[in-house]
């Protein structure tokens, strides 16, 4: 009976203090909605690595059976498509290396 009326006292707390939260503010909306796109780009990215390497993987499998003498037919498969940079994204500026100062020794 305490766990129970314990448990429900912590769940109204709880709610108390998540229904003061202030809305999101636009500029944490806009820094969501950046992080979004880069992690749903970034996904893209993989799924195209991942696809360059199952198609090398198919050719040397392919290669391989065919030296064994194996007569195997490739399936068709949909190209890998590059999702190219990510769009809306500034280009990071390349940085001048500085240049390496060598220790005076005394």
């Amino acid at each position: 009976m305490k766990r129970v009326l314990g448990s429900m006292l912590l769940g109204l707390c709880t709610a108390g203090v998540l229904a003061k939260l202030p809305p999101l503010s636009d500029e944490a909306k806009a820094k969501a909605a950046e992080a979004a796109a880069k992690t749903a780009h970034a996904g893209k990215v993989n799924a195209y690595k991942v696809c360059l390497i199952e198609d090398r993987l198919a050719a040397a499998y392919l290669a391989e059976a065919k030296k064994a003498g194996k007569d195997l037919k490739p399936v068709a498969t949909p190209p890998c498509v590059n999702p190219g940079p990510l769009a809306g994204a500034e280009a990071p500026a390349a940085k001048p290396a500085a240049p390496h100062k060598a220790a005076k020794k005394s």
